[in-house]
């Protein structure tokens, strides 16, 4: 027999495991009258609320009579390739392109993929040079190379898309490739940008060592495509593979793929995403914001907030990819261009706290720029960013602005300091931005600011921009086969064709996808 139960815990008592399962029993006894001693107990489910007067943590639990309270029921093995095993290119090593390559492997396909981007090790020089020089490669970035985007910049593994397929299944894989166990209970699951680097080397060298191949500074520059079928790519304008079944995990900034897919006479449209600022705040603010205490305990993790408004011309504005404990990174991809990001890592111990505020760009203002068409949101992006580089000072330096300044109409006489390590200048931020954009931020903020007293306040520094919040681009594919409505054999996939928005999202288009390669290669139906 097995029954869940909720119960509420002081955070002070949320390592005490001994109570935690005193406390279950208790309310197992109270809520079905049953001898709670025959039971076993196991935490499925924890989340910290700071609604309330005081902050409570709120668990639920899995309680057995037979000992089998026990969640981690995946069984993950990889097993050696055959010689003879059919091949499956994925172009893109993030984690669609990852989860994709490990689903192959459990069907019996060989992947071959190929990652423009260094393997983590070495992309970590890459980064140096952005961070203390300026210097932008850009196909080794936090944008491109090994684990994609997120290896660098979090490994927040939240996710809305429950309906996708086994979120639970992707967090166990996690974990056997070194992920701490607390990512399955927790409710906004974090890894940290110090383990993932660990992590998605271990992904790699299984698919290796079960016969995958993985190669690294591989850029895909064009596609062999014959009476609308794929029949192989070419790497680094030279190289010449004969694959026929090709997985598109590319990332929402590989704009190179996306003028090489249109140059190929394959359609793709532009798609609404959102545009806007990084804030940033001593994260003390934000602990006395939502505790509520004049000094956050030991034992609460510094705080976090979700922040939502719709403005009077009926557009969200919310906060993203919010990061306690952080720091803001440029993710620019190119040397005239200034993108930026927000990470932390496990620990969430640095003296800031940061979060993208971002406002939609509808299709109303798309058509702006349909001279551009398909790449309407490409070229908007393109052009707040080179606005941003330069208003910034050059070498990745960032414009930047105190939020009551912003929302005042002002440039600010002095900065207060800042995680960003390039540097910032002071600028109006306004000059960066469309008036919709613009007009948008400054009410939400003073909408947040009435919500949350403290968090429009003289050290609230608004940094821009935050541009690649998702893909502008939609690469269009059947709904049940997966592959490219045009091109046989081709399955856009993940967060750059449009079908995700974060890791664990991407992750699960990455294995939809490989299962659709695999039920078109063995000519069967399979299931997740």
């Amino acid at each position: 027999m097995h029954k869940i139960i909720e119960i509420n815990v002081n955070p002070e008592k949320i390592l005490d495991f001994d109570f935690i399962k005193k406390l279950a029993l208790k309310e197992l006894k109270r809520t079905y009258n049953f001898n709670a001693n025959d039971f076993s107990i196991s935490l499925l489910k924890r989340s910290l609320d700071a609604r309330g007067k005081y902050p409570i943590y709120k668990l639920k639990i899995l309680a057995a009579d037979d000992n089998q309270a026990n969640i981690s029921i995946y069984k993950l093995d990889y097993s050696k390739l055959k010689e003879n095993s059919p091949v499956c290119a994925i172009i893109g090593f993030g984690p669609a392109g990852m989860f994709a390559a490990l689903r192959l492997i459990e069907l019996g396909i060989k992947p071959v993929i190929f990652e423009r981007g260094s393997d983590v090790r070495n992309r970590r020089k890459d980064l140096r040079n952005i961070m203390l020089e300026g210097i932008v490669n850009p196909d080794s970035n936090y944008c491109f190379g090994e684990g994609g985007a997120g290896t660098y910049s979090d490994g927040k593994l939240y996710t809305r898309s429950t309906k996708k397929g086994d979120v639970l299944k992707i967090l166990n894989i996690f974990v056997k490739f070194g992920a701490s166990k607390d990512i399955l209970i927790d409710a906004h699951p974090h890894i940290g940008s110090n383990k993932l680097p660990k992590i998605v080397q271990n992904i790699r060298e299984q698919i290796v060592n079960c016969g995958g191949e993985v190669r690294f500074n591989s850029k895909a520059t064009d596609l062999l495509i014959k009476e609308n079928k794929i029949i192989g790519l070419i790497i680094n304008d030279k190289e010449e593979f004969l694959i026929d079944n090709i997985i598109l995990s590319i990332g929402h900034s590989a704009r190179d793929i996306f003028y090489l897919l249109h140059k190929k006479g394959i359609k793709i449209y532009p798609k609404p995403f959102a545009i806007g600022v990084r804030i940033e705040h001593p994260q003390y603010i934000i602990d006395e914001m939502q505790y509520k205490c004049s000094k956050r305990p030991e034992y609460l993790p510094p705080a976090a907030y979700w922040l939502t408004n719709q403005t009077k011309d009926n557009r969200g504005v919310y906060s993203f990819c919010m990061c306690p404990g952080g720091l803001i990174i440029p993710s620019s991809t190119k040397d005239d261009e200034l993108v930026l990001n927000g990470m932390s890592t496990s620990r969430r111990n640095s003296p800031f706290a940061n979060s993208g505020i971002v406002a939609q760009v509808n299709e109303k203002e798309l058509d702006l720029y349909n001279i551009y068409y398909p790449f309407n949101g490409v070229v908007l992006q393109e052009e707040i960013e080179r606005k941003a580089f330069g208003l910034g000072g050059g070498k990745q330096m960032a414009p930047a602005q105190r939020a009551i300044d912003f929302v005042d109409g002002k440039v600010s006489a002095s900065l207060p300091k800042s995680s960003y390590v390039p540097g910032i200048n002071s600028v109006d931020l306004s000059e960066i931005f469309p008036s919709f954009i613009t007009d948008s931020l400054k009410e939400s903020l003073k909408v947040f600011g009435k919500k949350k007293k403290s968090f429009l306040s003289q050290e609230a520094l608004l940094l821009a921009p935050e541009t690649r919040t998702s893909s502008p681009i939609k690469i269009p594919r059947n709904d049940n086969t997966f592959e490219n409505d045009q091109i046989k054999g081709l399955y856009p996939c993940g967060e750059g064709a449009g079908y995700a928005g974060g890791i664990v999202s991407a992750a699960l288009d990455g294995e939809a996808c490989a299962t659709k390669v695999a039920e078109k290669i063995f000519n069967t139906k399979l299931s997740l």
